[in-house]
């Protein structure tokens, strides 16, 4: 310990250069760790806030576009219902659309269709809770992109006028798109492209994305037996994020990244302890031929790397939060979470050991001859 110490103060040049390029990789990985948080929480935070644990989809629906392919009838709903271990089931819609609002301003919106008195029904921060039927409720990111309660959004291409009469307590986002909740008429009117002031189709009337589906508390719901009964394919909620656009490119990318980054700090401090290693062949010997054991040795060089790792880490992650801390709340999708960082930390540590271990074993095949000149 002693000696690691005092190579560090004497080498401070080549540790400190080691250390730079272990900083920056810890940077470089708090920050895909803040904008893989970000990118989720912006594709599907609008499913994580409902309180269902599953979806029934139709009946062989492709599963990473469930969402915005599935037709399922409503009668599903109380077929659902009547499974064990069921708490509730409702009829559940989803579709995108583009509007403009009265002072002009144009909005993007996931709608999601809900029964009013239903358990998806969202809370509100602001405003009154869903209601009349020309009413929405929206997320309160679309409200800082300039929308307002008692702005009316007026549909392209329909005409139907949607009124925002409340705002959820909580980002809701689908597919980087501003979640909207509707009473599941009016979301049924839109989906099928009925203009405003027209009777809905009795055919479209019945229809619905998905069988929104929560287990009653301690009971599991067997789906394989639900989705016989009612003729439908269900997902679970973490299942149903893939349904999501862009949610499995993005998120297998990132974690791709990341991979990469573990594997070249690996590598990097592999490859730095392996020449030092190398250069440090002589003092080593002496240490052997004045009594020092193998596992002294390897316990100074590994006291070494767990210093400079640990130090530059801290420092890379201190820069990575002041930097995410800078772009956070504009228009990037980056969100620190206290866990990822800890577990990249904890991550790019323990591989950097490992990289550093598999380097300075070849400690302990030094001669203590070499000291005396050996190996000449």
């Amino acid at each position: 310990m002693f000696l690691a110490i005092r190579e560090l103060g004497f080498a401070r040049l080549r540790f400190a250069l080691m250390g730079a390029v272990i900083v920056l990789i810890s940077v470089l990985m708090v920050m895909l760790s803040g904008l893989s948080v970000g990118l989720v929480r912006d594709g599907v935070s609008g499913l994580q806030n409902l309180p269902v644990t599953s979806f029934a989809f139709a009946h062989g629906v492709q599963h990473d576009s469930a969402f915005s392919r599935s037709v399922v009838d409503a009668s599903a709903v109380d077929t659902w219902r009547d499974q064990p271990g069921v708490a509730e089931a409702t009829p559940f819609g989803n579709t995108l659309i583009n509007g403009r609002t009265d002072r002009g301003t144009e909005v993007d919106l996931a709608l999601f269709g809900v029964e009013t008195d239903s358990f998806l029904s969202p809370a509100v921060s602001e405003g009154d809770r869903l209601g009349p039927a020309d009413g929405i409720v929206v997320s309160p990111t679309v409200i800082d992109a300039g929308l307002r309660v008692g702005d009316t959004v007026t549909v392209d291409r329909l005409g139907t006028e949607l009124r925002v009469v409340g705002v959820t307590e909580q980002q809701d986002t689908f597919g980087h798109v501003d979640v909207a909740y509707v009473p599941l008429a009016t979301w049924q009117a839109v989906k099928s492209g009925t203009p405003a002031g027209t009777q809905v189709p009795a055919q479209a009337a019945q229809e619905i994305t998905a069988v929104a589906v929560r287990a009653a508390d301690g009971d599991s719901v067997d789906l394989a037996a639900g989705d016989k009964a009612a003729g439908t394919e269900s997902l679970t909620l973490e299942e149903s994020y893939g349904a999501s656009p862009g949610y499995t490119a993005e998120t297998t990318t990132l974690q791709l990244i990341q991979g990469f980054l573990y594997a070249i700090s690996a590598l990097v401090a592999g490859a730095f302890f392996a020449v030092w290693a190398i250069q440090r062949k002589q003092e080593v010997a002496v240490l052997r031929a004045l009594g020092a054991s193998t596992g002294w040795v390897l316990r100074d060089a590994l006291t070494q790397a767990l210093i400079l790792l640990a130090l530059a880490i801290a420092v890379g992650m201190g820069i990575g939060l002041g930097l995410g801390a800078l772009i956070s709340g504009g228009n990037v999708p980056f969100a620190l979470h206290p866990q990822s960082i800890a577990a990249a930390a904890a991550g790019l540590l323990v591989l950097g050991l490992v990289g550093a271990a598999a380097a300075v074993v070849r400690l302990t095949s030094i001669d203590p001859a070499t000291a005396l000149g050996g190996n000449r």
